[in-house]
């Protein structure tokens, strides 16, 4: 009997017997997962290292901003369906297992899918044989099938699946509850119990082989970040001819249905689509040349706008205000921002650079918007926080390449 099938008396009351493991289920991938499947009544054991993030959520409160996560997570600690394990030894002796570590990639851009190995060979001694264990986040092409072939040779038989998760950051839980899941398993067996377990939470399900999934998600995430990289040398090739790309680009889409796609100008950075185009780039043995383009106009935007800045300011006699550090808009996650890659690019031109954010809480060296406004002499919009639309900037010049800013005194 799968849990889908199991009665509600019948549920766990421990974490070693929960209805199924999140590994790593205290992070931006794992939140809206461990969430939307307590939602609809399983019990879930949260496994994650972050001892930190796993008391906050004990503790009632959502380390990082998820939209809708705060209210599932008073319901599910009200109902008892939620634990929280920090070793390998604690995941759950029956229920599924999903892991949500991915394939992460080196200094030389080259994916490092041993690590993912590494998570489940913790694991392996408390996984028993007949056990679904799911693989959630990005795998690099093969990745799915090297693992079950590891795991057979050492005489395991547990039931490989892998289920892509394409949620937005901070959007997982609306998007989980309205878009397909990918499914797909290394076996019928477990394909089927996959299938099983997302229906809980999806409203359609789409099967693939598993290399056929993994570069489903490669794909998805690339095409968007080529997508941002052509937006992106649009801006700059209006600007190079003294033009207002914006005024351009919204002339473009105006009641034109073929042209609603196209992204607005900005930093694309994250966590996720440099990397994911990386992992194509390294699995095409460099010859993914849409990829390697695109890595090349995304990350040179911070260096071009420098590079302007320099002609026309005398920089070293200029103090530089950053406006958002998150990598996107109403996101508190600076992880792999490009606003970062702008402050170390100026803090060889200018004479001083400061920075803030209302929504980041991991940088010590954040100011108050109201400071870095009195103290800078120019200012950058590196993340377009809604907060930001309608501030006072005192007349100081203002960089937006998003275009988001109505009564700002913008120069470039």
């Amino acid at each position: 009997m799968n849990i889908a099938d199991r009665p509600a008396a019948a549920r766990a009351l421990t974490a070693q017997t929960a209805d199924l493991t999140v590994v790593g289920g205290a992070g931006h991938v794992g939140v809206p997962l461990v969430l939307s499947f307590a939602a609809k009544g399983l019990t879930v054991n949260i496994n994650d290292i972050n001892e930190k993030t796993l008391a906050m959520l004990k503790a009632g409160r959502v380390p990082f901003i998820e939209n809708g996560a705060q209210p599932l997570l008073a319901k599910a600690l009200a109902d008892k369906s939620l634990f929280f394990t920090s070793r390998p030894s604690e995941i759950s002796t029956k229920g599924p297992v999903i892991v949500t570590i991915g394939t992460p990639v080196d200094e030389f851009l080259n994916p490092v899918r041993d690590v993912v190995m590494k998570c489940i060979d913790a694991l392996l001694p408390h996984l028993h044989d007949g056990q679904l264990l799911v693989l959630r986040s990005t795998l690099y092409p093969g990745t799915t099938d090297w693992i079950d072939g590891n795991l057979q040779r050492q005489g395991r038989k547990l039931k490989v699946a892998f289920c892509p998760e394409r949620i937005a950051q901070g959007h997982g839980i609306e998007e989980l509850a309205r878009m397909p899941q990918l499914i797909s398993g290394t076996s019928p067996e477990a394909e089927r119990e996959a299938a099983a377990l997302f229906g809980r939470i999806a409203p359609e399900i789409t099967l693939l082989k598993p290399i056929e999934a993994e570069f489903a998600k490669l794909f998805n995430n690339a095409y968007r970040y080529i997508e941002f990289a052509v937006t992106n040398q649009f801006y700059l090739i209006a600007k190079s001819a003294g033009l207002d790309y914006k005024a351009i680009l919204q002339a473009m889409k105006k009641n034109y249905p073929r042209a609603q796609s196209i992204p607005t100008p900005g930093f694309a950075a994250g966590p996720c689509l440099v990397k994911d185009t990386m992992q194509l780039l390294a699995f095409a043995r460099n010859e993914f040349a849409l990829g390697n383009a695109a890595i090349m106009a995304n990350e040179g935007l911070p260096l071009h706008i420098v590079g302007h800045l320099r002609r026309s300011y005398d920089l070293g006699q200029m103090t530089v205000g950053l406006l958002g550090m998150a990598f996107k808009a109403e996101s508190d996650d600076s992880r792999a921002s490009l606003s970062y890659k702008l402050k170390k690019a100026l803090a060889t031109s200018a004479r001083s650079v400061l920075t803030t954010d209302p929504l980041v809480t991991d940088d010590p060296e954040l100011l108050p918007l109201d400071e870095v406004i009195a103290r800078s002499d120019l200012l950058i919009l590196c993340t377009p926080h809604r907060i930001y639309k309608n501030a006072d900037f005192k007349g100081k010049p203002m960089v937006d390449v998003w275009g988001s800013l109505e009564n700002a005194n913008v120069v470039y």
